[in-house]
């Protein structure tokens, strides 16, 4: 009854831990819950206030498949003033949500067989949206020395001829890690030898980032344009993770592409979100300001925590808001009252069930001697979290 193609996929752990979680404090356990990718902050008052007043105008119908020509254009004038990238309206696609607008672009470019290049540690859906286009994920290691970045010599040994594409995540989920404009040459120009390579380039943290600017592979590697497609949207730097917006720039080709396969499936984003992205695009940044620098904090506080833990290894992230500590040492061992931690995965159960903290396996993202903390949630609860964790690793012998 259900589908080769079905089978092929596995759930989300992100949202399978976050459920457990949710259900552990239903039923009245104390949990503190640092597995979710979203902004604990409100959505801003002026981005709220839009979408009321787009509710109070009657603008709930349709919009074209696209988008609103409006906030394509306000996306156009965006992508030229923070980004120095120059994408028409008619090159901007709206999608409800940007893990929609990589999933679709996916199932417009690849093909049956076609090999999909993702750098481990990878956000879980990577694989899995390769996988619903039956393509073939091919994992690349990435190593904790270099922060858990791709290098040109691993990108270049992994190409082969039936590579497609390579997704790159900067800033990245689940690590922090940001690309240098250095770093991003450099696989470019490996990249530019093989013409036939299309580049997914997810941005959707670029609001996050805490050292320097954000980059993009295109203002390192402008002549990869033609075949890269840019992955954004609101949800992380406007905290407007359930207006469920996002979109993707590229070229034409794909654009039409892509558009085609959104019109049979969803159509276009909901009216009362777009109308809202457009006030994000076109106020203030204040808030969005101020929530960085409140990310900022955390980083160094929870990074200094963890670097206080005889066992854990972890470096600052320069964007995001994640930590992605190596928790290897505690693999393979016991806690005190004989529970077997063989995995990550088995760590993370056992600090959620006995020490009410929700963390994420690095299994979920291909890397199994790491786990993600999420700090977007507030300095005591993190600062408790924090207490539990290190009460529950000291447990482990």
């Amino acid at each position: 009854m259900i589908s080769k193609r079905a089978n092929r996929l596995s759930p989300s752990e992100t949202l399978k831990i976050t459920a457990k979680a949710k259900q552990m404090a239903r039923e009245g356990a104390s949990v503190i819950s640092l597995s979710a990718g979203e902004p604990d902050f409100k959505t801003p008052a002026h981005i709220c206030n839009a979408a009321i007043d787009a509710i109070t105008d009657g603008f709930h119908g349709y919009t074209m498949n696209t988008g609103m020509p409006e906030l394509r254009e306000a996306i156009s004038v965006k992508l030229k003033k923070d980004n120095n990238l120059d994408y028409a309206a008619d090159q901007i696609v709206l999608s409800n949500g940007a893990k929609q607008s990589i999933g679709f672009s996916i199932l417009a470019t690849i093909n049956p067989g076609d090999e999909v290049l993702i750098p481990a540690p990878y956000w879980v859906s990577y694989p899995e949206m390769v996988k619903m286009a039956e393509g073939n994920p091919k994992i690349i290691k990435t190593t904790f020395a270099n922060n858990y970045k791709l290098t040109p010599d691993q990108l270049e040994e992994a190409i082969t001829n039936k590579t497609k594409a390579i997704i790159l995540c900067t800033p990245s989920n689940p690590t922090g890690a940001c690309y240098t404009k250095n770093e991003l040459k450099a696989l470019g120009d490996i990249l530019e030898k093989h013409p036939d390579i299309i580049i997914f380039s997810d941005e959707i943290y670029e609001y996050i980032v805490f050292d320097g600017e954000h980059t993009s592979i295109l203002n390192a590697s402008p002549a990869l344009k033609d075949r890269t497609v840019i992955i954004n949207g609101f949800s992380k730097g406007f905290a407007m993770t359930g207006w469920r917006l996002g979109y993707m720039a590229g070229p034409k080709t794909i654009v039409a592409a892509m558009a085609k396969i959104q019109s049979q499936e969803t159509s276009a984003p909901s009216s009362i979100s777009q109308k809202a992205g457009l006030a994000a695009y076109t106020g203030t940044m204040k808030p969005i300001l101020e929530m960085r620098e409140a990310f900022r904090e955390r980083r160094d506080f929870i990074v200094h925590a963890l670097r206080e833990i005889n066992g854990v290894e972890c470096f600052t992230p320069s964007g995001a808001f994640y930590v992605f500590p190596d928790i290897h040492q505690f693999l393979g061992r016991e806690t005190s009252d004989g529970e077997k931690i063989e995995t990550s995965t088995d760590l993370c159960i056992y600090l959620l069930e006995k020490h009410g903290v929700a963390t994420v396996p690095g299994d979920a993202f291909g890397e199994p001697n790491g786990l993600r903390i999420s700090y977007a949630a507030s300095m005591e609860q993190l600062n408790e979290a924090m207490t539990r964790f290190k009460n529950g690793l000291s447990q482990i012998n």
